[in-house]
């Protein structure tokens, strides 16, 4: 198609450097089609005003794929065991009414003005991680710092226990390591026991409320909202995994884009004011969601002189959207003083991300601090042997080992 070659979206290889590819889509194929590893079509959007349309249009471009698919098409869907169905229908899996009654249950935990109420814990949190690594001299950014800040501070909001806090991040990571191969068979044991777990925490949390966010939603359930218990099951399952797992990589993605650009982490540490504005363009360049999740065209649409029919999956790219040179001038530059970036990072319309406050919270204490901290951080290995993580939708490091 228009002379571009065919590239294994989900694969290491590609998440090591997807930008080129995406540019030359932009240029030539601004709507494409490809495989998934499991052998599903997928049309990739991936100029900036079209994912807008994507992003905002729910009516051709629905989340609900029973709306979208025929009865022949849905019978070709992978097959999914009983217990798991529940997760299908998440707050990312819905539209209209039926997702603004689920976000509402939700979003007054996360507005800014409470979010903001955190800032001390996170502060205390990021300052012991760097304390801890400090006598060494070197870290892991990722397991040290990127990972145990939002995991933490998630769990704490939920009521997770500290004992259990790095199964999630096991469990999570079995699973989008899955969707990078042809089956998410692989991934079913983990899931299974994360099910089990919070449906154990969901128990407790009915027969002895807590001052958390999972008991808020027993409560809700229970005073009459209509939060059944499929539904709490996956709107705890999307906050554990969305809650800590993008931070993680804006966090991780973020050190290393600074490291790699000395000039702009020297700004931010002779100017740290900076650092509002200096993670609203690491999002940008990073972007830690590398493809918005997925939409099913409700009818055959037609971009760009191309047909997408009714059906198929769509993602809409915002890693492409965020370097657009139509809309950000030298847009493969890292510059922190870059005004007025319109990046699509958490999303757009309906759908915007409801923990974006928290992200750009966490975001900002932990580059600022480890910016301020460590002057001299430094890779201690070669950037071509970093390892990036398989898998659709998320781009993130396996590791960031550093030294300072």
């Amino acid at each position: 198609m228009n002379n571009v070659p065919e590239v294994a979206i989900a694969s290491r290889e590609f998440k090591a450097d997807p930008y080129p590819f995406y540019a030359r889509l932009r240029a030539a194929a601004p709507v494409y089609r490809t495989l998934l590893p499991d052998k599903r079509p997928v049309w990739l959007i991936t100029r900036y005003d079209d994912v807008l349309v994507v992003l905002k249009d729910e009516q051709r471009f629905t989340k609900d794929w029973t709306v979208a698919m025929t009865p022949a098409q849905q019978k070709k869907m992978p097959w999914l065991p009983p217990m798991f169905r529940p997760l299908l229908r998440t707050i990312l899996d819905t539209d209209g009414p039926e997702h603004h009654r689920l976000r509402g249950l939700i979003h007054k935990a996360f507005t800014p003005a409470l979010i903001e109420q955190m800032r001390a814990r996170i502060e205390r949190l990021s300052g012991d991680l760097l304390d801890a690594a400090a006598p060494r001299g070197r870290m892991d950014i990722i397991r040290d710092y990127a990972l145990p800040i939002p995991l933490t501070i998630i769990s704490e909001m939920l009521g997770v226990p500290p004992r259990d806090r790095a199964n999630f991040s096991r469990w999570t990571k079995a699973m989008i390591n899955a969707s990078a191969g042809r089956s998410s068979l692989l991934a079913f044991p983990q899931v299974w026991m994360m099910i089990r777990y919070i449906n154990r925490l969901i128990r407790e949390r009915h027969a002895s409320p807590q001052d958390d966010l999972i008991s808020a939603l027993v409560q809700a359930e229970e005073s009459g909202e209509r939060l059944n218990a499929d539904e709490l099951l996956a709107m705890i399952f999307v906050l554990i995994v969305a809650g800590h797992e993008t931070t993680v990589n804006l966090i991780g993605s973020g050190s290393l884009a600074l490291i790699e650009n000395p000039t702009q982490m020297r700004l931010l540490h002779l100017q740290p004011e900076l650092i509002k504005n200096a993670i609203e363009e690491l999002v940008r360049y990073v972007s830690p969601v590398e493809q918005a999740t997925e939409r099913y065209a409700s009818e055959d649409v037609t971009m760009h002189g191309v047909t997408i029919p009714r059906g198929e999956m769509v993602f809409a790219v915002i890693a492409s959207a965020n370097r657009d040179e139509k809309h950000f001038t030298d847009g493969d530059r890292l510059d922190l003083t870059r005004e007025n970036s319109k990046h699509l990072s958490f999303g757009l319309g309906a759908h915007y991300c409801v923990g974006a406050p928290l992200a750009r919270l966490e975001g900002q204490i932990a580059i600022q601090m480890l910016v301020q901290r460590y002057q001299a951080l430094h890779l201690q290995t070669q950037p071509a042997a970093l390892r990036w993580r398989p898998g659709v939708t998320v781009r993130g490091l396996e590791a960031l080992p550093v030294a300072f």
